[in-house]
């Protein structure tokens, strides 16, 4: 029998197809979604713990299950896993300015700094930028065959800002170059091209002796990169009696509470490799606390703890005894330094989260902190450091591909799983 209502008639009622049906149980889930959040606890809605939107770096998981189940997409997860062999550089116009990086008070490097630099300007016609202080190295200043040299655009780091000036970065010395370019861009990151001038070379696959034609085909574009993550971290601190009241200074953004005092300094830091708390010259154990999320996941109790990129993993977390992991896996690698309990081992959490750590208010002594081993000072009761994947990464110019690169730096660098093979047994066929 036909039904009625408000005076309407209504007939039979159609079968849902299963696409509609399909349609209807998202449509259905996401308005559950909707409700559950709109009546939310008081206590949650108080709560000051801020939930996640997104997964930096991130997979881009399947959201639909079977035949019917479905996830309720969410619109701000836009990143995802990309291929490593499909990682390729372009550029949209020919780069016209170049930073030179090289490792200062190295005589070795002399030369090829003067090579390439000639080379850059004259042949390829280029704007090249030094730092000012390679240019006062007396060795330089003082020998006149480097007149040339002279041409190049200077900086001075801390003051002159880079971000819209370079197209190309080319890094002369070690690992260390490398991470003293990233810290020179504490947003976008030109690409970076790393040259084996240095002791160990982890992170500088090219070999200076075809250098014309490997820049050459860097300016020309279509060869391999590896996104490097970084980790954007920030370091808050409470006021303490002798501060001097700047505003700003050395980076330091001092905030102003409704009294006028001053109560909180914060300062930011882009970070490739790790960031080291640790318990400085004291005797006594090293005593954080670890939130992840802004919830309480452990205490580090020992000599302190490793907070690093993947990047970062066959650094100090490697000699800390952590996995090495590939550039390309989007992780944050958790490593304490000489714990003291034996189950403590290094974890692996998603690149998205947020940490954050603090002294615990039982701690005998107060830590201190470095980045990338650098910027190294002391955290107080009080203080808190928030660490999470950064939107910037590195982008490093690859020799042949991330993959390849990663495992010969591997071998070559690290020695990895290198050992006296084992001696062959003829008798083994018989039996």
């Amino acid at each position: 029998m036909e039904e009625a209502s408000l005076g309407v008639p209504v007939g039979p009622r159609p079968q849902p197809q299963p696409r509609e049906l399909e349609r209807g149980l998202c449509s259905r889930l996401r308005g559950r979604a909707k409700c559950r959040s709109l009546s939310a606890s008081p206590a949650l809605i108080a709560s000051k713990v801020s939930r996640r939107t997104q997964s930096l770096h991130g997979p881009s998981p399947a959201t639909k299950f079977g035949p019917k189940a479905c996830m309720v997409q969410n619109p701000k997860a836009v990143m995802h896993i990309q291929d490593p062999a499909s990682q390729k550089l372009t550029w949209n116009k020919p780069p016209r300015s170049i930073l030179v990086i090289k490792k200062i008070q190295d005589d070795r490097l002399l030369q090829p700094f003067k090579e390439l630099c000639i080379f850059l300007m004259e042949v390829k016609e280029m704007i090249v930028y030094v730092e000012k202080k390679v240019l006062e190295d007396p060795t330089i200043a003082n020998d006149e065959s480097f007149g040339q040299l002279k041409k190049l655009c200077t900086f001075r780091e801390g003051f002159d800002d880079l971000s819209d000036r370079i197209d190309f970065i080319i890094c002369l010395g070690g690992d260390g170059t490398l991470l003293y370019a990233s810290s020179l861009f504490q947003d976008s990151v030109p690409p970076v091209m790393a040259f084996h001038l240095g002791s160990l070379g982890f992170l500088t696959p090219f070999n200076f002796d075809t250098y014309q034609s490997q820049v050459t085909q860097v300016i020309e574009g279509n060869v391999a990169i590896t996104l490097r993550s970084r980790l954007k971290v920030k370091v808050t601190k409470e006021n303490r009696p002798g501060h001097p009241r700047a505003v700003e200074e050395n980076g330091l953004i001092d905030t102003r509470c409704g009294d006028g005092l001053l109560r909180k300094r914060t300062s930011h830091y882009q970070v490739l490799n790790e960031v080291v708390v640790d318990r400085g010259p004291s005797s006594y154990l090293s005593n954080v606390d670890l939130f992840l999320d802004g919830r309480l996941i452990t205490t580090v109790q020992g000599d302190g703890v490793i907070v690093s990129t993947p990047t970062g993993s066959t650094a100090y977390a490697a000699a800390a005894g952590a996995s090495m992991i590939h550039p390309n896996v989007p992780a944050i690698m958790i490593t304490p330094i000489c714990p003291h309990s034996l189950s403590f081992r290094p974890i692996v959490v998603p690149a998205g989260v947020e940490l954050q750590i603090m002294l615990s208010p039982d701690a005998r002594n107060t830590a201190w902190v470095s980045f990338d081993g650098r910027k190294r000072q002391e955290i107080c009761h009080g203080d808190s450091i928030s660490i999470t994947t950064s939107c910037y990464p590195v982008p490093s110019i690859c020799f042949r591909d991330p993959v390849n690169d990663w495992f010969e730096s591997l071998a070559e660098c690290l020695h990895w799983n290198v050992r006296k093979k084992q001696s062959y047994l003829p008798d083994m066929e018989d039996d």
